[in-house]
C-alpha cells in the first residue's frame, strides 16, 4: 500500500498547483463573502409554511369531528360512573397494548401486526354498531355485556399477537444461534 502511495506521488510529481493567489484574492473574497451575508435571503412565503400546519390541524378536528358525529351512538361511559371507568380502563389496556406492538414493528412481523389490525378495525367497527344499539335501547343490557365482550376480544387480539411476536423472535434468535 505504501509503495503504491509513493508510486502515485511519484506520477503526479510537478503537476500540484502551487501558486500563490494574486495580491487581494482573500480581501476580494472576503468582501464577497460580506456582500451574501448582506444580500437578503428570497424570504419564503410563510403562508406557505404554515399551509401543511393548518391541514394537519384540519385533519385532526375532521377526525375528532367525525368519530363524535358520526358514530352518534351512546358509548359505555355515558351510562354511569361506573361503566366510564370500566371504558377507560379497556381504552387505556388497548392504548397499552398498540404502542408495545408498535415498538415491534419490523420486517418479520410487520405482516402479523397488519392482520391484527384489520381484526381490530373489524371490532371497532362492531363496537360502533353496539353504541347505536345502546342508543336505541339503553335498558338492554345484553348489549352492554356485548360491548364489553367486545372489548375483552380486543385486548385477547392483541396480547395474542404480542405472544406470536414473541415467538417470530425466539424463532429467529434460535435461527441466528444456529448459523453461528
Amino acid at each position: 500500500m505504501k509503495d503504491n502511495l509513493e508510486h502515485i506521488f511519484k506520477n503526479l510529481e510537478n503537476q500540484f498547483d502551487t501558486e500563490e493567489p494574486t495580491l487581494g484574492h482573500f480581501n476580494r473574497f472576503e468582501k464577497k463573502l460580506k456582500q451574501k451575508k448582506a444580500t437578503p435571503i428570497k424570504k419564503i412565503n410563510r403562508s406557505f409554511l404554515l399551509l401543511p400546519i393548518a391541514a394537519s390541524i384540519l385533519l385532526f378536528i375532521g377526525i375528532w369531528i367525525g368519530k363524535n358525529y358520526s358514530n352518534n351512538g351512546l358509548e359505555l361511559a355515558s351510562i354511569s360512573p361506573k361503566m366510564e371507568e370500566t371504558q377507560s380502563y379497556f381504552v387505556t389496556t388497548i392504548q397499552k397494548e398498540l404502542e408495545t406492538i408498535q415498538l415491534e414493528r419490523n420486517s418479520d412481523t410487520e405482516q402479523l401486526i397488519n392482520d391484527a389490525l384489520l381484526q381490530l378495525n373489524k371490532l371497532e367497527t362492531q363496537y360502533n354498531q353496539l353504541t347505536l344499539e345502546l342508543k336505541e335501547s339503553t335498558e338492554d343490557k345484553r348489549i352492554i355485556y356485548a360491548m364489553i365482550s367486545n372489548f375483552q376480544q380486543r385486548i385477547e387480539l392483541l396480547q395474542s399477537l404480542l405472544a406470536q411476536i414473541e415467538d417470530v423472535k425466539q424463532l429467529k434468535k434460535q435461527q441466528n444461534e444456529n448459523h453461528v
